[in-house]
C-alpha cells in the first residue's frame, strides 16, 4: 500500500472518529441519596457562539422500544443538527428495560433532565424531541408535567422546572391499548400482565390536558413498526382539547429513519421543524 493512500486512509479515519466524538456524559443522580449507581446519562452539546445562539434549548429523547435506545441517529446526529442552527441540545440516555427498568424510572429521567438543564444553563426556552418509545416519554413528560416523580426521591422541584415549552414526537408510541399498542414498547414500559388502569394512565391519547404544551406531530402513513393509528388518535385527542399543534403525516417514510443524511426514504422532518419553530416564534436566527 503506498504512503499516499495511508496517509489518506488515516485522515478519512480521524474524521470518522471526530464525527462521532461524543461529549462527556453528565450522570444525572450523582448527587441524590440512594441514587449514585443509577447510571442515567445526559449527553451536552451546549458549545455555541455566542452569537449564534438562540436561547432555545432541546432535550432529545432516542427510541427502542423502551427496550434499548438510538443514540446515535435519533440522539447525537440530532444534537449536531440542532446545534447548527444555534440550538443547544441535550441527549439523553435514559433507563430502559433491557437493564431491568419499568415505569415510572424513564419518566423520573426525563423529569430530572428537565431541572437539570434548567437549573444549569437557564434557556429561554426549553422543549422535547423523542422518536418511537422516545416520543411517548416527551408526550407523557407533556402531559403528566404536574405530577412530580422526583418527590420521592428527595428531589426539589419546581412545577416550571418540569413542563417543557414545546413537544415534538417523531413516529410516537402513543397508547397502551390493544390492538394498536406496540406490544414491545409496552412489555418494557408496564410489563407482561399489565393492569386495565395502568395500561388506560399511560394510553396518552385518553390524556392530553387542555393546557398541553404546543406540539409538533410527525408520523408516516406506512410505518411498519408503530401503527400509524397512535399518531391519528393523538391528533384528534389534541385538535378536541385544542391544542396549539401540527400534525406532519408522510405518505412515506417508515419507521425509525431519525436524522439519518443518507437514508433516501426519511422525509424532511428537520426543516419541518426549523418552520415550526420559526412559525411559532421560538427561533431568533
Amino acid at each position: 500500500m503506498s504512503r499516499a493512500l495511508l496517509v489518506s486512509l488515516s485522515l478519512m479515519l480521524m474524521a470518522i472518529g471526530t464525527s462521532w466524538a461524543q461529549p462527556k456524559p453528565i450522570y444525572l443522580w450523582a448527587d441524590v441519596p440512594n441514587m449514585q449507581r443509577e447510571r442515567t446519562r445526559l449527553y451536552v452539546y451546549d458549545d455555541l457562539p455566542e452569537g449564534k445562539r438562540t436561547g432555545m434549548a432541546v432535550i432529545i429523547c432516542p427510541g427502542g422500544s423502551y427496550h434499548h435506545l438510538g443514540m446515535r441517529h435519533e440522539g447525537h446526529n440530532v444534537a449536531r443538527w440542532l446545534n447548527q442552527h444555534g440550538i443547544a441540545a441535550y441527549v439523553l440516555r435514559y433507563r430502559v428495560g433491557a437493564h431491568g427498568y419499568r415505569h415510572p424510572a424513564m419518566l423520573e429521567d426525563v423529569q430530572l433532565a428537565m431541572r437539570y438543564v434548567r437549573l444549569h444553563h437557564a434557556p429561554k426556552t426549553l422543549g422535547l424531541i423523542g422518536f418511537s418509545a422516545g416520543g411517548h416519554l416527551v408526550l407523557m413528560a407533556a402531559e403528566f408535567s404536574t405530577s412530580n416523580t422526583l418527590t420521592s426521591h428527595g428531589v426539589a422541584a419546581q412545577p416550571d422546572e418540569l413542563r417543557p415549552d414545546f413537544v415534538v414526537p417523531v413516529y410516537p408510541v402513543v397508547s397502551m391499548r390493544a390492538p394498536i399498542a406496540h406490544a414491545r414498547s409496552r412489555k418494557n414500559l408496564i410489563g407482561r400482565r399489565p393492569s386495565p388502569a395502568l395500561i388506560d394512565s399511560l394510553s396518552l391519547e385518553r390524556h392530553v390536558p387542555s393546557n398541553m404544551p404546543p406540539t409538533l406531530l410527525i408520523a408516516t402513513a406506512d410505518d411498519p413498526v408503530v401503527n400509524p393509528q397512535n399518531s391519528l388518535m393523538l391528533d384528534s385527542a389534541l385538535s378536541a382539547q385544542q391544542v396549539n399543534h401540527r400534525f406532519v403525516f408522510y405518505d412515506r417514510g417508515r419507521h425509525g429513519f431519525g436524522y439519518k443524511p443518507d437514508n433516501p426514504q426519511a422525509p424532511a422532518w428537520q426543516e419541518q421543524l426549523h418552520q415550526w419553530l420559526n412559525e411559532m416564534g421560538l427561533l431568533t436566527d
